[in-house]
């Protein structure tokens, strides 16, 4: 039985959801309010606590999982490391580079594991696209576009410039740089409705490829959440669609296109946030290897900053 911390009561509750259905785990809800983390906790069947420094000076609790806000990822994920416990942070791992590769070197000195929320690595969709880019199955991949268009479905969300790039851009950055490496340049553009409403559109520029990367919170409520890529290899395209809301269960399909024609692949069922928290239990309980590690978000880390600066840097 793992016995986890979990510190926040807005995303947290999406992790709360996976460890409620599992029957491994035993945790405690961490929040400021004790009405409201009380309420959230009951609702999962967890107990809960104000009692932060608890997550961190009881022996009891094996994984402190970090759903707060970004300036608070990096100094609680060393705290968490400084008590001798593994550490899940929410994405992204730092507002910063400098507490990023803090937080990577302390996590490469400790035997304690350090897990960053990189969602997106663990969606079927994104897993064809890896594993085609790895595996040269249609040629070098020559131009990639990611988009995902939202409703406010998070309330009490906001979904502006201020936040776009850090909360909403990184898991693109994350994956243009596991398949394309870091850009040569980059252009921006930028509509905003009002401080919670905006679009983000980024073009990447690599030798011999290309990249896009849009985000919109200007859809309404009818339009739900929709996000996709099309990818243009040499000798072929994977196009991929899918719907996602608050729950983190997308439903989606990839289309390949050849010249022998265009079919549907075959993708296992999906819950990204099941499969990154089993992922978690199965490298604590020696099954697995760290696949989603600090030292392995520093590149979409550097990436989200520098879009972050063209974003919001004049402001």
């Amino acid at each position: 039985m793992m016995k986890i911390a979990l510190l926040g009561t807005g995303f947290g509750q999406a992790h709360a959801a996976v460890y409620a259905a599992r029957g491994d785990v035993e945790v405690v809800v961490f929040g400021r309010d004790v009405e409201k983390t009380a309420k959230m906790a009951g609702r999962f069947g967890f107990a809960s606590s104000t009692e932060t420094d608890a997550a961190f000076e009881d022996p009891s609790f094996d994984l402190v999982d970090i759903c707060l806000p970004v300036g608070l990822h990096a100094p609680f994920v060393l705290r968490a490391l400084e008590a001798g416990k593994h550490a899940l942070v929410e994405l992204p791992l730092a507002d910063n580079l400098v507490d990023a590769k803090r937080v990577a070197e302390a996590a490469a000195r400790s035997d304690k594991h350090v897990f960053v929320d990189m969602f997106e690595r663990f969606i079927p969709a994104n897993r064809a696209l890896f594993d085609a880019v790895r595996e040269g199955t249609y040629g070098r991949l020559e131009q990639l576009t990611l988009w995902n268009l939202t409703a406010h479905l998070w309330p009490g969300a906001s979904l502006g410039l201020k936040v776009l790039p850090l909360e909403a851009l990184h898991s693109d950055m994350d994956i243009i740089t596991r398949v394309l490496g870091l850009p040569r340049d980059i252009t921006v553009s930028t509509v905003e409705r009002d401080e919670h409403s905006a679009a983000v559109d980024a073009a990447f520029r690599f030798d011999g490829a290309s990249a896009r990367s849009s985000v919109s919170s200007l859809m309404p409520m009818s339009w739900g959440a929709r996000g996709g890529y099309t990818a243009t290899f040499e000798r072929g395209v994977l196009d991929a669609a899918s719907t996602m809301g608050f729950d983190g269960k997308p439903s989606g399909a990839v289309t390949a296109y050849t010249a022998d024609g265009a079919h549907e692949l075959a993708l296992p069922p999906a819950d990204q946030y099941a499969a990154m928290i089993g992922h978690v239990m199965d490298v604590l309980h020696g099954g697995a290897e760290n696949q989603i590690g600090p030292d392995s978000v520093l590149d979409a880390l550097k990436l989200t900053l520098d879009l972050e600066q063209r974003v919001n840097g004049s402001r």
